[in-house]
């Protein structure tokens, strides 16, 4: 059902891979409530996604652009008000790799090399982000930057590696520009940590069966799927959130208020 929450309203949707992104719903329900915007990735992923497909069913734009380089957002921002015809209203970031987990290096094992590629990419992507759309002033009064989180940020899941710190440090970043837009343009800027979730991305993560299963036991709603964060995701963008700013907000089910769960020790108890 749409409410049309956000007629009129322009954005850039980074991270749409193919159609169990969180990005890809995000997209989806966007265009069910009136927006218009421009979808971005990598070139490496666009190649490996189904973006193209996407971009019709949303009559999208798509542009390229590297999320770690400067110069690519650069062009990405200029060209996005160029297709919308003028400034954007709202960001969703929805990008995050890591090179030690894709190659099954154990936490005690990392490459520090790729150890920085994982913040660069995962992290630091997102204050470049913000960076080059202040330098711009690319960005509308009231509009929204939101990124997604995972509460390995705050908990210790052993085979999220160094991930954790990326997501730490995407929060943090958060927090920051949060302060910094709020005062010069009073745009929010907020981090969704969400459920495990069953995208591309997720399940290659090492065990992540076993901490989906767990998570869904353990949160009284159970695990919020990638449908269920792109309603939330779009709350953000629209105007009814307005005053909510510099926050990492929960969308797990419960999972993050919970001790421990009767599934939980029933299942031990066996």
């Amino acid at each position: 059902m749409s409410y049309n929450l956000l007629k009129g309203k322009k954005g850039i949707i980074f991270g749409a891979l193919d159609e169990k992104s969180i990005a890809w719903k995000v997209a989806m329900r966007a265009k069910e409530e009136g927006a218009e915007f421009v979808l971005t990735n990598a070139p490496i992923a666009m190649r490996m996604g189904e973006i193209n497909k996407l971009a019709e069913a949303c009559n999208a734009q798509i542009i390229p652009a590297d999320a770690t380089s400067v110069e690519d957002l650069e062009n990405l921002f200029t060209k996005a008000q160029e297709i919308l015809g003028g400034k954007l209203d709202f960001v969703l970031h929805s990008i995050g790799s890591s090179p030690n987990i894709r190659k099954g290096k154990a936490y005690g094992d990392l490459n520090y090399d790729w150890f920085l590629k994982t913040l660069d990419i995962s992290a630091i992507s997102f204050h470049k982000v913000m960076h080059v759309a202040e330098k711009q002033d690319a960005m509308n009064e009231w509009g929204s930057v939101v990124a997604l989180s995972y509460i390995a940020a705050q908990r210790v899941f052993p085979d999220y590696t160094d991930m954790s710190h990326a997501k730490a440090v995407l929060e943090s970043i958060a927090r920051n520009y949060g302060y910094r837009l709020g005062r010069s343009k009073k745009i929010r800027v907020n981090t969704i940590s969400q459920s495990p979730t069953k995208t591309t991305a997720g399940t290659g993560v090492g065990g992540f069966d076993a901490f989906y299963d767990y998570a869904d036991k353990m949160s009284p709603l159970g695990n919020a799927s990638a449908e269920a964060c792109a309603d939330y995701t779009i709350t953000l963008f629209s105007d009814l959130t307005r005053y909510v700013t510099m926050q990492n907000l929960m969308h797990d089910g419960g999972f993050s208020s919970m001790g421990i769960s009767e599934d939980i020790v029933d299942l031990i108890s066996k």
